[in-house]
């Protein structure tokens, strides 16, 4: 119910209110999952779920993983880790970062930093001795609920630092300094480099190959892809210039940051001046009113906020085009009426067109791009 509670806003709901009765009757009138009879599939994957070993996400990048058997070769040095938040410090949680601490201390030079997702489970924790045992490992206790996790408080990184946190999300920014890096991993991971000083896996974890399949299935488009029918007062056609922004996975803290998401008194007319900043503080001085702008892949991922869309209409933008987009994304941008269109060609046409600069630029100015609705190109 907490991890219900606090991440509401990523679907787009109020507050869920779930009771123990709830609870209990969707599981005796649950039904089991299966798909529709007819159903058609893009790609089936198949997973041995014995062979996954931990994996760490990052530093700055939730979509970018590694094993952490990988990165404990590269021996990462960390400043500062974090058991803590809604999504990983459950007491189960914090059961698991006890044992790998039992006995041991938190190494040199790293500031370990705890706190329970409510104070229930803190009382409990303390009741059953797991939170004796991380504070005797060397753990500093914190308030429970929100806090380094989104940048508030105690422990926050400061600039050039290095951060392993059990936490949900790790943007550029989002824990400190922009100057920091960020990595997620799961409690016990998290304990163990607090341990170590660097990034690992628990001893007690050996690595295993990794055993999956996967079948991709592909349908050619029929005859009638290219005919569209208009709905009244809906554009035929829409021209503009690209602005391309080469990065996969561009989450909505780098859209519109959390500094000025809060602020009520920013109207929508001047949301535009803060659209981007933490992406590319370039973005304002190459953007044009009328512009067409084309991202990577899952667009405007990470945490729910319409004004990353709506930030996007009051500096100008037309519409988007996308290898893929958040679904959550997607919604907030048609609820607030700036158009999304899905073309992973139209991407990696520019990927190709402009791989000279796709690694070094972050805003690219392209050139004139016309959409037609209507027949369905570009």
């Amino acid at each position: 119910r907490a991890r219900f509670f606090q991440m509401r806003h990523s679907h787009g709901g109020p507050p869920p209110r779930y009771s123990e009765a709830d609870v209990e009757r969707w599981w005796s009138e649950r039904e089991a999952i299966h798909p529709d009879p007819a159903a058609a599939y893009a790609q089936e994957l198949t997973l041995d779920l014995a062979t996954v070993s931990p994996h760490v996400s990052g530093p700055n990048e939730v979509k970018t993983m590694r094993s952490a058997h990988e990165l404990a070769r590269e021996r990462i040095r960390i400043d500062k880790a974090y058991l803590m938040s809604c999504v990983n410090a459950r007491l189960s949680d914090l059961e698991q970062a006890a044992q790998v601490l039992r006995g041991g201390r938190v190494a040199e030079g790293v500031e370990l930093y705890l706190a329970a997702a409510s104070s229930l489970v803190q009382e409990e924790a303390e009741r059953n001795g797991v939170w004796q045992t991380l504070l005797e490992a060397g753990a500093i206790a914190l308030p429970p609920g929100c806090g380094a996790c989104i940048g508030l408080g105690k422990g926050t990184l400061e600039a050039g630092e290095v951060g392993v946190s059990a936490t949900n999300r790790n943007f550029q920014g989002r824990m400190g300094s922009r100057d920091a890096l960020c990595y997620l991993a799961s409690p016990a991971v998290v304990a163990a480099s607090a341990r170590a000083g660097h990034i690992c896996a628990p001893q007690d974890v050996e690595p295993v190959p990794l055993r999956a399949s996967r079948r991709l299935f592909e349908q050619p488009a029929g005859d009638d892809a290219t005919q569209t029918a208009i709905l009244e007062g809906f554009p035929r056609s829409v021209e503009g210039r690209i602005l391309f922004l080469p990065k996969d996975n561009l989450n909505t803290d780098g859209m519109y940051g959390k500094d000025v998401t809060y602020r009520d008194d920013i109207t929508f007319e001047q949301q535009g001046q803060y659209a981007m900043l933490n992406y590319d503080p370039a973005f304002q001085e190459k953007k044009q009113a009328g512009d067409i702008l084309v991202g990577g892949r899952n667009f405007g991922c990470g945490s729910s906020r319409e004004q990353a869309a709506t930030a996007l209409a009051s500096a100008g933008i037309q519409l988007v085009v996308a290898a893929s987009f958040s679904q959550t994304y997607k919604r907030n941008a048609f609820n607030n009426g700036l158009l999304c269109v899905d073309c992973p060609a139209l991407v990696d046409h520019l990927r190709r067109r402009f791989a000279d600069r796709v690694e070094t630029e972050r805003t690219i100015v392209g050139p004139q791009l016309r959409i037609d609705f209507a027949r369905s190109v570009a």
